[in-house]
């Protein structure tokens, strides 16, 4: 396994992982919090990784950049319906 990248916080490591995994790639986080001292590891060394294949890492490389270069009207949210609750604006 490659490194793919280092992400800010569990939160952007699930979803980078998310977005890998519907296109078929397997990714592994691997978070460097140890409860045995307190989050000291995360604090030097950042969050965690995640981690692809060598075979998969170039297409998840190019669909991390896509998923961040991508602006908000470009990402696939589902849009409400007039007949749904909610206008579907923020």
């Amino acid at each position: 396994m490659k490194t793919l990248m280092k992400p800010e916080n569990e939160a952007e490591a699930n979803v980078i992982k998310s977005v890998l995994e519907e296109h078929g790639i397997h990714a592994k986080i691997q978070s460097f919090h140890d409860t045995a001292y307190d989050g000291l590891f995360q604090s030097q060394y950042g969050w965690g990784l995640i981690r692809v294949s060598e075979a998969d890492f170039n297409e998840a490389k190019r669909l991390v950049k896509e998923w961040r270069d991508a602006s908000p009207e470009d990402l696939p949210w589902e849009k409400q319906t007039n007949g749904s609750k909610g206008t579907g604006d923020l």
